[in-house]
C-alpha cells in the first residue's frame, strides 16, 4: 500500500494558555476526500496552517506527501495548494495576471505558465472575464480565482479552508463539481467545513472536532449510524386512511409514531425486508401512498447528539467567527 497523502499523529497548537489543537491524529489516503468538520473556533482553520508549514505544532507531527511539515517544509509547499478562508489574490491585477503570477512565482516555464492560466480560467467559468481586474469581480468568481490559483502548479494535495463559506448556493454547488472533478483526476483534498450538507455530499472520511479534539471519526454513513438507528417513514395520501395504514404498519412495527395533520408514520427501522412487506401489505390493502422509505440520521444529528450544540454554532478561541453571508457569484 503506497504511504497516506497527509498524515497527523498527536498534532498539538497552543497559544499561551489556550490549546487551539489537542492531540489531533488522522490519515487521508490518496485520491480522497476528508472532511474536517466544526463549528468556528473548531480548530480546523489552526490544524490546516500547521499542515501547509504556515504555522508551527507545539508538538506532535504531520506530513504531506510524505514530507514532514517541519522539518520538509519547502518540499512540503512544492507538493500542495491552498485556498484559505479570505482570498488572497491581488485586487489590482487582471484574473489572467493573478494565475501567471503564481505561476511564476512557482519557477515554472512561462510556456506551460500560460497555458494553465487559460485552461483553468476557462475551467471555472472565469474566461470571460480572464481580463477584467479582480476588485470588480463578485465574491463567488474571487472565490473561484484563488482555488484556480492554487492549482496552478498542479499539486498532488490541496487544502481547502471552508471554500464555500460566504458563496450562494449556486456557486456552492457549482464548486463541488470541480471538486469531485480533482479528484477523478487524482488529487487529495483536505476540506474544511462548518456546513453539514457539504462534508455530506464530498466527503470519503470525517473527522469531527470541537474545542481542538476529535469526537467522531468515519465514512457519513458510520457517522450517522452512530446517533441512531434509520427510522421508517410512511406518507399516507389521503386523511381518511391513515388509522387504517397505521394498523397494518402496527403488525410488523409496534413502536408507532403517528402525525395525522402531515399523515405521516414514523417507526424504528426494521431493515429493508420490514420495508418491503409493510409496502406489499400497504399495497393490497388499496391505501395510497405519497412516499415510503428510510431516513437516515443526518449529520447535524450526529453533531448535535455527539457536542449537544448545532455545527454552525461558534465556540470560542482565536480563530474566531466570521459572517456566512451570501455572496453572489
Amino acid at each position: 500500500m503506497s504511504a497516506p497523502a497527509i498524515e497527523a499523529v498527536d498534532l498539538v497548537k497552543r497559544f499561551g494558555d489556550f490549546t487551539a489543537v489537542d492531540g489531533v491524529s488522522f490519515t487521508v489516503p490518496e485520491g480522497s476526500v476528508f472532511s474536517m468538520l466544526g463549528p468556528n473556533g473548531a480548530g480546523k482553520t489552526t490544524t490546516v496552517r500547521m499542515m501547509t508549514t504556515l504555522s508551527r505544532p507545539t508538538s506532535g507531527t504531520a506530513r504531506v506527501a510524505g514530507f514532514d511539515v517541519v522539518a520538509d517544509a519547502d518540499a512540503v509547499r512544492h507538493r500542495m495548494g491552498l485556498t484559505a478562508q479570505s482570498a488572497t489574490v491581488d485586487e489590482l491585477l487582471t484574473g489572467r495576471e493573478n494565475l501567471r503570477l503564481v505561476g511564476d512565482l512557482y519557477g515554472l516555464p512561462k510556456a506551460l505558465v500560460r497555458r494553465q492560466a487559460d485552461e483553468l480560467l476557462e475551467r471555472f467559468s472565469l474566461g470571460e472575464s480572464a481580463d477584467k481586474v479582480v476588485k470588480d469581480y463578485s465574491g463567488g468568481m474571487r472565490r473561484r480565482l484563488d482555488l484556480a490559483a492554487s492549482l496552478v502548479a498542479t499539486p498532488p494535495v490541496l487544502f481547502l479552508d471552508e471554500p464555500t463559506t460566504g458563496l450562494d448556493p449556486r456557486s456552492r454547488v457549482e464548486l463541488w463539481g470541480v471538486l469531485r472533478d480533482l479528484v477523478r483526476d487524482g488529487t487529495t483534498l483536505f476540506l474544511t467545513t462548518q456546513y453539514l450538507d457539504e462534508a455530506d455530499q464530498l466527503a470519503d472520511r470525517i473527522v469531527v472536532v470541537d474545542h481542538g479534539r476529535v469526537i467522531a471519526d468515519g465514512t457519513p454513513l458510520e457517522l450517522k449510524d452512530q446517533s441512531g438507528r434509520a427510522s421508517l417513514v410512511i406518507a399516507v395520501s389521503r386523511p381518511d386512511e391513515v388509522e387504517r395504514a397505521a394498523e397494518l404498519v402496527r403488525d410488523e412495527v409496534p413502536d408507532l409514531h403517528v402525525d395525522r395533520d402531515s399523515r405521516r408514520l414514523t417507526a424504528p427501522a426494521e431493515g429493508v425486508g420490514a420495508l418491503t412487506r409493510i409496502a406489499a401489505r400497504l399495497e393490497e390493502a388499496g391505501i395510497e401512498l405519497d412516499d415510503i422509505g428510510l431516513q437516515r440520521p443526518s449529520l447535524d444529528d450526529v453533531f448535535l447528539s455527539l457536542t449537544g450544540h448545532r455545527a454552525e454554532e461558534p465556540t470560542t478561541g482565536p480563530e474566531g467567527s466570521r459572517s456566512t453571508s451570501e455572496v453572489p457569484a
